[in-house]
């Protein structure tokens, strides 16, 4: 029995040093693969942001939805809510930084963990962190705010953080998310992105619905000043900020108002800045930001535009194909339609020759492929050979190219090729397959101005036998019918 005794012993000893092991050194920061973040720990300030910029003004810009917003919240899918709201007047346990791919520097957390399993991800919060009513900011905040947006706020949550096995409040300043596995890689920059909401506050209140027209109490830079109601809302800086100072706040949140302006119109929003009632309007109209603001105001320089941040990444936007379809199940099919689709001509002729035929998914980045792979790469492409397509290892991949004249019979005639060898065969004015079923489909919008863009292809389309449906429903249906997966195409983008 007694040589039994130290066996026991230094087992239990052994395994609760194996369990001490698992995580590694709190961290300032997170990156996806674990490579060394761009700043280092106790870093000045972003390198985007002046530390001596002066405080105080206003500034005034129109909102990016269009409408008007009938509840504060942006966390639910109800209605239309104040996108400002996340950032300005909540703080995330970790700040995203804007001049790295994927990033985040701790702010209501001090110090954050990653298991080196990457099972699962602890924060430990800054004990300075307070809710703008002075009360402190603890673990438990933390789990009740991600059990509030699992289970009242938006889908997207729901949908996000489905690899999340549990959250576990391991003091006042310490929290612990455990995860189903250790495949999605961004999970714990994701939950570290999230905003803490005080449990305190919003016990009482109706989340679910947004929460009204009541300023909610925040953690902030910002606290909401004036509130007028559906049209506008002005945040006040909030001098006493417990964040300040740290390094990923200093320079920024400058504006002592910071006020947001809501339009039911996109044209009236450009009518109302051409007349000087606020400052800064976001365009996404290549035609809108062509002629839209000429004025007096453009012509003296009272009103200026500009492209900004050219050179930044750019999010990848694109016609999606629904591949649940059986009509789109075959590569040759979902080539020949790429091939129709003449964006030379429609980027002259109605977006002005403003916009830049996409490569990649990874535009303005190094990710991009701008030649053959290398050896590194070839080591991991050979393995898939035969189940990827063999242009990958032969050629470039450069999206189909017209002259611009609208005129493209000979994408066409190579449409029609690929097409029959996935089977469609004329039968009349239609394409049919092998038991007589014309390729149709039906492309689902929600969006003003995308109807003109796809008359043209639909156009193009029905010459050749394809008939192409334009769909236009309202948001909220267009949302259920995206997640129920109810579509043929869509327009979308992948950031």
């Amino acid at each position: 029995m007694r040589l039994a005794f130290p066996t026991l012993l230094f087992t239990a000893m052994a395994l609760l040093l194996s369990a001490v092991g698992v995580n590694a050194a709190p961290q300032h920061a997170l990156t996806v693969y674990g490579e060394p973040a761009k700043y280092p720990a106790g870093f000045s300030h972003f390198a985007y942001a002046n530390p001596q910029a002066p405080k105080g003004g206003t500034m005034r810009r129109s909102a990016i939805e269009i409408g008007h917003f009938d509840h504060i919240l942006p966390y639910i899918d109800k209605g239309i809510g104040v996108t400002q709201i996340d950032g300005l007047l909540y703080s995330p346990l970790a700040q995203r930084s804007l001049d790295e791919p994927y990033t985040v520097y701790g702010l209501v957390a001090q110090k954050m963990e990653r298991s080196d399993d990457g099972m699962s991800l602890r924060f430990y919060l800054n004990p300075k962190a307070r809710f703008a009513d002075g009360t402190p900011i603890t673990a438990q905040d933390v789990r009740y705010t991600f059990d509030l947006l699992m289970t009242q706020g938006s889908l997207r949550y729901r949908t996000q953080f489905a690899d999340v096995k549990g959250v576990e409040v391991e003091g006042p300043l310490t929290v612990r998310f455990d995860f189903k596995s250790n495949e999605n890689r961004t999970l714990p920059l994701d939950i570290a992105t999230l905003p803490v909401f005080p449990e305190h506050w919003w016990k009482t209140r109706d989340f679910a619905n947004g929460g009204g027209y009541e300023a909610p109490l925040g953690s902030g830079p910002y606290k909401v000043g004036k509130v007028d109601s559906g049209r506008s809302i002005t945040f006040e800086r909030n001098a006493t900020w417990w964040g300040k100072d740290l390094p990923v706040s200093r320079g920024l949140y400058n504006f002592d108002h910071f006020s947001i302006e809501y339009f039911g119109d996109t044209d009236v929003a450009r009518q109302v800045l051409r007349g000087g009632a606020y400052d800064y309007n976001r365009e996404f109209s290549a035609t809108g930001y062509s002629i839209g603001y000429e004025s007096p105001a453009l012509s003296d320089g009272r009103l200026q535009k500009a492209h900004l941040a050219t050179e930044a990444p750019q999010s990848a936007q694109g016609f999606v194909f629904n591949l649940q379809k059986p009509i789109f199940q075959d590569r040759r099919v979902r080539q020949a339609l790429a091939m129709l689709w003449d964006f030379e001509w429609s980027n002259r002729q109605m977006m002005r020759d403003l916009y830049i035929r996409q490569q990649s998914f990874f535009s303005n980045t190094d990710l991009a492929a701008r030649k053959l792979p290398d050896a590194g790469e070839l080591a991991i492409l050979e393995p898939l050979r035969g189940q990827i397509p063999d242009e990958v290892f032969t050629q470039v991949f450069e999206a189909p190219k017209t002259d611009g004249s609208g005129l493209i019979r000979d994408k066409q005639l190579q449409a029609l090729d690929l097409l029959e060898q996935a089977g469609w065969k004329p039968d009349g004015d239609q394409l049919v397959n092998a038991e007589g079923t014309p390729l149709s489909f039906t492309f689902l919008v929600s969006q003003n101005g995308m109807d003109r863009l796809l008359l043209p292809y639909k156009r193009t389309l029905k010459q050749i036998g394809i008939d192409l449906n334009i769909r236009r429903i309202d948001a909220s249906q267009y949302v259920n019918r995206l997640m129920s997966r109810d579509y043929d195409m869509i327009v979308t983008g992948y950031p």
